[in-house]
């Protein structure tokens, strides 16, 4: 079968299963598009309205499905507008296979119009990364770029691919098969280490007093959710989460603590700062979980699996390194446990547990016109039963969001993690209400994230997707201005924000715009927003200086933390008036 290079794009996507791509034409990926005419009813493409957005959709598709996501730009802006989207999934481990055009081969190294050595550019921010200047190596490369996407930690791939190639045709036959020297998915343990590692992280687990499992975004990808639960209901253990791995079990379950870290529950890091025992699984130590590495984890013994061997030992020392599936090791592991209840350890963790209670915000005699950020999630959770998808921004909203939603179902929060990009929320909710169509899908954005990536309400309109989006308005870069106020003596440079009219900004896209500044209004949008057939808007315009607790300080430890007093509200520590 004689085909063109651009065909055999659009052919291999339809072999990998790839049937949804994300994407903005241009000169240099003209051929491509211009064949994808011929593929519309096999394949759909959504038009995004900036390339940017089309990377971090593409992202969010693929956390949603566990399919690889697909986007595409052409040479020169276009390709470098999907960087920071690149470098988002390379930090959260999402598969995402970039094709990007490039200027005709003859043409590489002359500075042609719309030429940059993209490859050369993404280089540190993909997993791998590839020039095709010949079309007898297209099949095999693109093939190559899915197998390497979703293999061992996941990550992000491009291929760059120049003009010529696309329109030049060759006798194609589909890869079936992969063989790439050199690489290895898992790093492998040597087998006969294998048995020892696992009796001695057995034999921690078994006689720890005070363990804690870190529960990473590693059990999403490895599947283990299952013996997740199978361990921690035989053992007996709590489990605490990073913020990508909140979802993995669900947070009505009794010995799930919640989220870890510098604004994760107070009583979650007091209970790491006292574990005797630390089982990290499928996580990397961040710093944003650890606080002060040199006060980290002084007192306990660690346990670390992981697929990726680069982060065994890499921030935190491990008495027991396992490389390996998540999954696949606590199976095998799964004998050696013995059965146990720790309630000791457990009745200490709920004293704490019921001081973080008496510091709640949401427990408070507030009246109606104070609207709080935490209202509004705790209200879309309470309106939605739990039962959604949320893509959120970055920023305070975010952090409030794993406090006071919770989160019953796998995978449930799609959110920029180690990136940290402004802007995601809005774009996500595209990925995951394509991936999830029969979900209600929330998108909930601070003003300032928000403002980053408007453009994407038309393709919300263009491509029909009915959902609701939550915009929590402190016009303020809230989490800047946190910072600034607790570090920097409340000297707030460049960080009030002008907003739009985001009920006329909504009516010019077509799309309903709410408005509300009180808890009665709040909740009688909410329920309007759910009850309309169509995306909708809604603006919360809340208390402008309120903070995120608790909050490890940079450079403090673990429990460290400071900490909102009780009843301290309109007190001045959190800036509420």
């Amino acid at each position: 079968m004689k085909l063109t290079g651009a065909q055999i794009i659009w052919e291999t996507l339809l072999q990998q299963d790839a049937r949804l791509v994300f994407g903005y034409p241009g000169g240099a990926i003209l051929p491509t598009y211009d064949a994808l005419y011929d593929y519309q009813d096999r394949i759909r493409h959504v038009l995004v309205r900036h390339e940017e957005n089309a990377a971090l959709a593409a992202d969010a598709y693929a956390r949603a499905t566990g399919k690889v996501g697909v986007c595409m730009a052409t040479s020169g802006p276009g390709a470098t507008n999907l960087v920071t989207g690149l470098a988002n999934a390379m930090m959260d481990s999402s598969p995402v296979v970039a094709i990007t055009g490039q200027v005709a081969s003859h043409l590489v190294g002359t500075d042609a119009f719309q030429e940059t050595d993209v490859t050369g550019v993404t280089l540190p921010v993909t997993k791998h990364n590839y020039l095709v200047m010949d079309i007898e190596e297209l099949p095999e490369v693109l093939a190559e770029a899915f197998y390497v996407a979703r293999s061992g930690r996941p990550g992000p791939v491009l291929v760059d691919i120049c003009k010529d190639v696309q329109q030049k045709s060759m006798e194609y036959t589909p890869v079936t098969s992969v063989q790439m020297r050199g690489y290895r998915a898992v790093k492998p343990m040597h087998k006969q280490d294998m048995p020892a590692l696992l009796q001695s992280a057995a034999d921690l687990i078994n006689s720890a007093k005070r363990p804690v499992i870190l529960a990473g975004q590693g059990i999403k990808a490895g599947g283990a959710h299952g013996e997740l639960c199978e361990l921690i209901n035989k053992a007996g253990i709590p489990v605490a989460t990073t913020l990508l791995g909140i979802g993995v079990l669900s947070e009505d379950h009794p010995l799930n603590l919640r989220m870890m870290g510098m604004h994760g529950e107070a009583y979650v890091n007091m209970a790491i700062a006292k574990a005797d025992l630390l089982i990290a699984l499928g996580m990397r130590f961040d710093d944003r979980v650890t606080g002060n590495l040199a006060q980290y984890a002084k007192n306990s013994r660690v346990i670390h699996v992981d697929i990726d061997a680069a982060e065994i030992g890499k921030n935190v020392r491990a008495d027991v390194g396992i490389v390996g599936n998540v999954k696949q090791v606590l199976q095998e592991m799964m004998p050696l446990i013995s059965n146990s209840s720790h309630r000791d350890w457990l009745a200490a963790i709920n004293e704490w547990h019921e001081d973080t209670r008496s510091r709640d915000v949401l427990n408070q005699d507030l009246p109606d016109e104070m609207l709080l950020a935490p209202h509004v999630i705790r209200a879309i959770w309470e309106a939605t039963k739990g039962e959604c998808t949320i893509a959120t921004d970055v920023g305070q909203h975010q952090m409030w969001e794993t406090q006071y939603f919770q989160h019953i179902r796998n995978n449930q929060l799609l959110t920029s993690g180690g990136l940290g990009t402004m802007g995601f929320g809005l774009p996500a909710s595209i990925g995951a209400k394509l991936g999830r169509p029969d979900d209600e899908v929330w998108a909930v954005a601070g003003d300032g994230g928000f403002q980053m990536s408007i453009p994407e309400l038309a393709t919300i309109v263009q491509e029909k997707l009915n959902i609701k989006i939550a915009i929590v308005n402190n016009h303020f870069l809230g989490m800047v201005r946190q910072w600034q106020d607790l570090m920097h003596n409340k000297r707030y440079s460049q960080t009030q924000m002008w907003t739009p009219n985001f009920q006329k900004l909504a009516e010019a896209y077509g799309i309903l715009g709410l408005r509300a500044a009180s808890q009665t209004e709040m909740r009688r949008i909410i329920d309007q927003a759910r009850a309309h057939d169509g995306p909708v808007l809604c603006e919360f315009v809340v208390e402008p200086e309120m903070n995120v607790f608790p909050m490890v300080m940079p450079g403090k430890a673990l429990d460290e933390m400071a900490r909102r007093e009780p009843a301290a509200l309109g007190t001045g520590m959190d800036g509420v008036k």
